[in-house]
């Protein structure tokens, strides 16, 4: 034996679940040996993992999860900050993100602890503070930007997480998975092209947003593989349907038939303007938004938007962050998936406005 034989038989009440101690007495092994062989394997002798192996696939013996996580100092729980929206601007994207990184936490036998923030300085800081109260194992990061603060940090703690986005700077930490934002917009300019339009404006945020660029460069090179102009066809504006407004006049004023907006918030916008000058979305100017928010199938017309596979977003995130809580030196893992075009009324071909 490994350790001292318990006294006592090795039957157990039919009524009861399996405990250590009776494990331990049916491989005639001490409740230490019985931990080892889940915890520590490697510290056994083969023949007697084995015997503790059978004594435990024999008893139905399962360990107690809570017991098990305060041993290891694991709390079993993820972390994930929720960002304070400014007025005008939706969230509907990242609630469902969110809504769904749940559903994956649980699945995967793991809590998520959402906390607010004000800027990723802050989320730094309770970053800090949770780690310290030993509350949470790793997080899951959002709205990542050129030279995050955030990556670097955990990166620089040793500290697990999985990021919603990719790092975009030179330097790339961390585990990440993203929707290939320009597939989508590259989709929605096509889907444009093919019904007639050659004026497709882009209505998009202003440089230096990695996200932004990604889906603007879908716009471009669709345009440019088309032989259209490009030119003076795009107008930038913060992610708000107020601002929006404005950068949709710029664009109307040039003349576009088609307007391909990087945001269903800005999409909305480009509804606003085109009512107020008489003109019909869908009809007079086609229109086409990113994120297919709940709003888009209400609107009139209803908005062929750009969906993200949220959830599967959400899934792939847990997988890398329990594969790197597992394995510390993995390289890191990096996926982009593939979101979808949903046509809808507001992107009528001009053939179709003409018998309308």
């Amino acid at each position: 034996m490994d350790d001292d034989v318990p006294p006592g038989g090795v039957s157990r009440p039919g009524s009861r679940p399996a405990t250590m101690a009776d494990v331990a007495r049916r491989a005639q092994v001490g409740r230490q040996t019985v931990s080892n062989a889940l915890n520590s394997p490697e510290l056994l002798r083969p023949e007697t993992l084995a015997r503790v192996t059978a004594a435990i696939e024999e008893l139905g013996y399962r360990p107690h999860a809570a017991a098990r996580s305060l041993r290891r100092r694991e709390s079993r729980t993820i972390g994930h900050a929720l960002e304070h929206s400014a007025a005008g601007r939706s969230n509907a994207v990242h609630d469902r993100f969110l809504h769904a990184l749940a559903d994956a936490a649980d699945a995967a036998g793991h809590r998520l602890l959402v906390f607010p923030v004000d800027s990723h300085e802050q989320e730094i800081e309770r970053y800090d503070q949770l780690l310290r109260e030993q509350a949470v194992d790793a997080f899951v990061l959002a709205h990542t930007r050129e030279a995050d603060p955030r990556h670097r940090w955990l990166h620089g703690k040793s500290v697990p997480f999985a990021a919603f986005g990719r790092s975009w700077g030179e330097q790339s930490y961390g585990d990440w998975v993203d929707v290939d934002g320009a597939a989508g917009t590259e989709a929605a300019t096509e889907h444009l092209a093919a019904a007639g339009h050659r004026r497709i404006g882009l209505l998009g945020w202003p440089r230096g947003s990695g996200t932004g660029e990604d889906r603007a460069e879908g716009w471009r090179r669709t345009m440019e593989r088309h032989g259209l102009p490009v030119r003076g066809l795009r107008a930038a504006t913060a992610n708000s349907t107020e601002e929006a407004r404005q950068a949709a006049r710029v664009l109307l004023d040039r003349e576009v038939t088609a307007v391909v907006a990087l945001s269903d918030t800005l999409a909305l916008g480009c509804y606003d303007v085109l009512r107020e000058r008489g003109l019909r979305p869908g009809a007079d100017v086609a229109v086409t938004g990113f994120d297919d928010s709940p709003i888009a199938a209400l609107l009139d017309p209803a908005l062929t938007s750009v969906e993200q596979p949220l959830e599967q977003a959400a899934k792939e995130c847990v997988g890398m962050l329990l594969a790197r809580i597992a394995e510390p030196r993995h390289p890191y893992r990096h996926r982009l998936l593939a979101p979808r075009l949903v046509a809808r009324d507001s992107s009528r071909p001009p053939e179709a406005v003409a018998q309308g």
